[in-house]
């Protein structure tokens, strides 16, 4: 299913059963959401957080035109001016660094990301396309935000998810995916006061609508696991229906954007967190402003997690051999000149994979 398809609300019951489920409890606890540092997150997920920079314009060399004094380079989360400059010192993001055991789910809503790894794959990705990376066994990547506009500001939104592997997946071999945007099904409700809804379905099933599948090792590839990242947007005053999930399922909301959002009958300001009662459907009654939401929800793994930085395991030892894996091997190795690349001035998204072929979302949909 494209972008733009519009369906019915899944869990749409009547006028008559929205005031009943406005009435419900289904908010197990409220905590806060810090602007660009992690979020709480439900097994089987380990992290999610929420880049919303708006750098300014380009030196030419895909940095930022502007002065960097003041700013701790290398370790740049202070978001003076409104962006940081993370980890890197002369562009924006994440130069290399390995990973093992999880998988990291990018998803850049707007803006430009560079990807490069071990493996030899590059991307660059943004304006609603997903990177999906098992890291598997070990693989080292960066993830870079060139600042290609020379003639004004440069806004980067995205969210970033580690998954977790289970014990039997830990050690599979790495495997890099692109979803590109128009791949992403896009639910499109309006609720009965003709009030819009926008539902896009990053993993897992809303109603009858399913996101492209995910790689094969991932937890979220079995369907039992009801593994499910979807984000929404609603007008002000919109109201959605949350369909239920099975009892036994994790599932945070995160209201990242608005002023107010009734969850059943307790309503939270913007910049909070909800987890929800799996088993109820829930009724969205969005504020007075144009709001956003993060679903994440999925099956706990309920296994031992041991992390330590970008390696989570079982155990400690498990920990321990990563460490010296990753020493030993440096998980492939570095294939790039530099580790921080950038693939050129050109804004146009593409994926070169390991096996070297390359594919552009326009010819995809072509």
């Amino acid at each position: 299913m494209s972008q733009g398809d519009a369906v019915s609300n899944p869990g749409d019951t009547g006028h008559a059963s929205i005031a009943q489920h406005a009435a419900q409890t289904v908010v197990v606890r409220t905590f806060a959401l810090a602007q660009g540092r992690p979020w709480p997150t439900p097994d089987p997920f380990l992290f999610a957080v929420h880049h919303n920079d708006q750098f300014p314009k380009g030196n030419g060399a895909f940095g930022p035109a502007t002065s960097l004094a003041g700013r701790q380079l290398g370790m740049d989360f202070a978001w003076k001016d409104g962006w940081n400059m993370y980890h890197g010192r002369e562009v924006p993001g994440f130069p290399a660094h390995p990973h093992r055991g999880f998988e990291t789910v990018t998803v850049v809503r707007s803006g430009r990301l560079d990807h490069a790894d071990s493996l030899g794959a590059a991307a660059r990705y943004g304006d609603g396309d997903v990177q999906w990376l098992t890291a598997g066994a070990g693989i080292q990547h960066a993830e870079m935000f060139p600042l290609l506009s020379e003639d004004g500001d440069n806004p980067l939104d995205l969210f970033q998810i580690w998954l977790n592997l289970p014990k039997k997946s830990k050690m599979v071999p790495p495997y890099f995916a692109m979803l590109w945007a128009d791949t992403i099904p896009r639910v499109v409700h309006k609720d009965a006061h003709g009030r819009k809804v926008e539902i896009e379905i990053r993993a897992g099933v809303l109603g009858q609508v399913r996101a492209p599948a995910p790689p094969p090792d991932s937890w979220a590839a079995d369907p039992h696991n009801e593994v499910t990242i979807l984000t929404g947007k609603m007008e002000p005053g919109a109201q959605f229906l949350l369909p239920a999930a099975s009892a036994d399922i994790n599932r945070f909301l995160y209201f990242f954007s608005g002023t107010t959002l009734a969850v059943g009958d307790q309503t939270v300001d913007a910049l909070h967190g909800v987890e929800l009662t799996p088993a109820a459907p829930v009724l969205l009654s969005n504020g007075s402003a144009a709001g956003e939401f993060l679903l994440l929800q999925g099956r706990p793994i309920n296994e031992p997690v041991a992390q330590h930085g970008p390696f989570v395991m079982n155990t400690r030892q498990e920990l321990e051999e990563a460490y010296r894996d990753y020493q030993r091997t440096q998980f492939g190795g570095w294939p790039w000149d530099r580790h921080d690349p950038v693939h050129g001035k050109d804004p146009a998204r593409f994926a070169r994979r390991p096996d070297g072929s390359t594919e552009r979302p326009e010819e995809k949909a072509g």
